[in-house]
């Protein structure tokens, strides 16, 4: 059976069970759907594919091209088309991780807000930018150490799900080096265990020991920040970087990477969206969850429980595979 064959059952018990202008909704809605994926790098052509290839991850696709569409619009189709997955699952035509799609449908718009639409491949890119410069850092001390903390803030953004004030209150005696973990003071003055990638971990080492001799003349080490600031008027002081200089990195590297009219569309939240999405992607949702302290993750299995030891495994399974 083809993906295009499923859709008309599905079309055709909606309009037994529907009134016939919300049956001609989910109909359109499903032929955007279907133009969607013709159009997109795998060009997916739902008359010759086989159901079995049909992805929760598609609907970031389709969210992407709904963004110039109205909210309620965006809401129909989506209804649609999350109803159609619905009911593939339900007759058993092929294994579909529901969790992951509700993952994805959360992040359709509400009514009177337009947000922009997250897309993993940003990040990357921007990602990608930042190591390409690494390749040429400059010469003078306050350029060079204001690019590795860049990086550095950037790729522990990726890799952690920590939110962006949590990264500035970072200070260097949070961090166990060897068990690639930090203790932080999250959401309601909770102690959280944070775990970091092994290139998150370099990309801070880097450029630590770059900040090294102005960090010796501080006093205390352990209290520290992680990223400090490097303007002018911090001169020598190691002092930390507020939120709003982190948004501003954020941006700098989002038009400098995307181009100015990206500007807004990639955030620090962006980033932990980013975290959470790959997790989902690559395990489940509950991991998705416990690593980023996340509440909005939607579905989880109840009957699950991991410890901490199990969450480095699974964590690094993914984050550090190579």
């Amino acid at each position: 059976m083809t993906i295009q064959e499923a859709i008309n059952r599905y079309l055709k018990q909606i309009r037994r069970n529907k009134s016939p202008r919300t049956a001609s909704a989910y109909g359109q809605g499903l032929r955007v759907f279907a133009d969607c994926m013709a159009q997109s790098k795998e060009k997916i052509a739902f008359d010759r594919v086989d159901i079995k290839a049909l992805s929760p991850n598609w609907i970031e696709l389709l969210l992407n091209r709904l963004q110039k569409q109205s909210v309620a619009t965006e809401r129909l189709y989506t209804t649609a088309v999350l109803g159609y997955y619905h009911y593939v699952a339900a007759q058993g035509w092929t294994n579909l991780n529901l969790a992951t799609l509700d993952l994805e449908m959360s992040q359709r718009r509400t009514q009177g807000k337009r947000l922009p639409v997250f897309s993993e491949g940003d990040v990357e890119k921007i990602l990608d930018y930042i190591r390409q410069k690494l390749t040429h850092p400059p010469q003078t001390d306050a350029e060079r150490l204001t690019l590795y903390r860049d990086a550095a803030l950037l790729i522990t953004l990726a890799d952690t799900g920590l939110r962006v004030s949590e990264a500035c209150g970072l200070q260097r005696g949070h961090l166990d080096w060897e068990r690639k973990r930090a203790v932080i003071i999250g959401n309601n003055d909770k102690q959280a265990l944070v775990r970091f990638s092994q290139r998150a971990l370099q990309s801070i080492e880097t450029y630590l020991a770059a900040r090294r001799p102005f960090d010796l003349i501080q006093g205390r080490q352990d209290i520290l920040p992680i990223f400090a600031r490097h303007d002018r008027k911090a001169g020598r002081r190691i002092l930390a970087i507020s939120t709003r200089t982190a948004q501003n990195i954020v941006t700098q590297y989002v038009v400098d990477s995307l181009g100015e009219e990206a500007r807004g569309a990639v955030t620090p939240h962006t980033f932990r969206h980013y975290f959470v999405t790959r997790v989902a992607r690559h395990q489940d949702v509950l991991l998705a969850k416990r690593l980023a302290r996340h509440k909005s993750v939607k579905k989880i299995s109840r009957h699950t429980r991991l410890t901490e030891t199990e969450l480095d495994e699974a964590y690094a399974a993914i984050f550090d595979r190579d």
